[in-house]
């Protein structure tokens, strides 16, 4: 009887360790991927609600109880919308305005992280630490001086007024981001390239670079997502239709409308249409970012 019993402790305390071993090997995946479902719920639902409420008939729109799918799905939302505003002009200047944002912050500010990184001249930690404060900054702060400015040198309502507005505020940010991946590239080996008579710009370009080039890649996407949402610069900056973005024509759809009268339908047409650039983005450079990512989480 002793024995029957002491046989059932242990096959008990056996699968109690078992029990225990499975959670401890497997928990910590478990945990991950319900924190990832619950992030994919967070985002996803209203991104569906959107992307259905752009192929639903208004009439539908706001039916009681509410659909989760149209009955009669239709296109006439973004038919509607490119009628209501001059669509592809502005689709034109948003990806000028987000590109070249895009390509010149990012451009600049590899040159000057190099200088920070690599060049020792005199006040180079008081430009560093001023563009660390600059970031601070609001932007509606230097507003009025800046469209002074503009005004001036006859700027305003033009593509490259805009992209110098903002490559301004993306600089700080980039310039941040590249000079931690700058330093990480040996030094000795832009030392090799100059001993064997390569110039610093050679050097720059050939060298150094490549090496950093999933980090140049994931500042150009983040700056062009950034870009394209941007609204403020737009909004003040252009004036006229031939400038104008996306952005701004979401504004401008729903300028005449109450909170109850304004055409959700068309909204969220636009809406969908202003995402599918920054998917294919990050499609597209999808390894790269995980790349840069991952190459600035580890010195």
């Amino acid at each position: 009887m002793s024995a029957s019993v002491s046989s059932q402790i242990r096959s008990i305390s056996s699968q109690a360790v078992y029990h225990q071993s499975w959670l401890q090997r497997h928990g910590q995946g478990i945990l991950t991927y319900i924190c990832f479902a619950v992030f994919v719920v967070i985002i996803g639902v209203p991104f569906y609600y959107i992307f259905t409420s752009s192929i639903t008939p208004k009439t539908e729109l706001f039916q009681i109880p509410p659909q989760y799918w149209p009955s009669t799905p239709t296109l006439d939302n973004y038919r509607n919308m490119a009628d209501s505003v001059p669509f592809f002009t502005y689709l034109r200047n948003s990806l000028i305005f987000a590109i070249g944002s895009s390509v010149v912050s990012v451009g600049a500010s590899a040159l000057a992280a190099y200088a920070l990184a690599r060049i020792r001249f005199p006040g180079s930690n008081i430009i560093y630490i001023a563009l660390i404060l600059s970031v601070a900054l609001p932007q509606i702060a230097v507003m009025v001086p800046m469209f002074q400015t503009l005004q001036q040198f006859k700027m305003v309502n033009t593509h490259h007024g805009l992209i110098m507005l903002m490559s301004s505020l993306l600089l700080p940010f980039t310039v941040m981001t590249l000079v931690s991946f700058i330093m990480q590239v040996p030094g000795e080996i832009e030392e090799a390239a100059l001993i064997d008579g390569a110039s610093r710009l050679t050097v720059i370009i050939r060298i150094v670079f490549p090496l950093i080039r999933p980090a140049l890649v994931t500042m150009l996407v983040i700056n062009f997502i950034i870009s394209w949402n941007e609204l403020l610069y737009p909004l003040i900056f252009a004036q006229r239709v031939d400038v104008k973005t996306l952005s701004v024509g979401m504004m401008e759809l729903s300028s005449d409308a109450s909170t109850y009268t304004r055409p959700w339908d068309m909204m969220s047409a636009l809406s969908i249409v202003m995402v599918i650039p920054v998917l294919l983005m990050i499609l597209f450079g999808q390894r790269m970012i995980i790349g840069g990512l991952s190459r600035g989480a580890v010195k």
